[in-house]
């Protein structure tokens, strides 16, 4: 299961509805609420170190946008901390 579609499951506690959705299905689309992509945007934060600014929220719209974007930033970070 990958990290985003796993912190979905953490949220809404329904691991039968979000293993339901396609990685490329938009979130909102589905069911999933404001409040939810919210909480799932802090557990980014919080678990992976990569900030996601509210721009970025715009243009992250399904978990295949999702994981390309933290894949992405984590490869941008310098190695050894801060």
């Amino acid at each position: 299961m990958s990290l985003i579609r796993s912190m979905l499951v953490e949220l809404t506690g329904t691991p039968e509805y979000t293993e339901g959705i396609g990685d490329d299905v938009d979130l909102a689309a589905s069911g999933i609420d404001s409040g939810d992509l919210v909480r799932l945007v802090l557990l980014i934060e919080e678990r992976t170190g990569v900030e996601v600014t509210a721009e970025d929220m715009e243009q992250l719209t399904t978990i295949a946008d999702y994981e390309r974007f933290v894949a992405e930033r984590n490869a941008g970070l310098p190695s050894g901390g801060a």
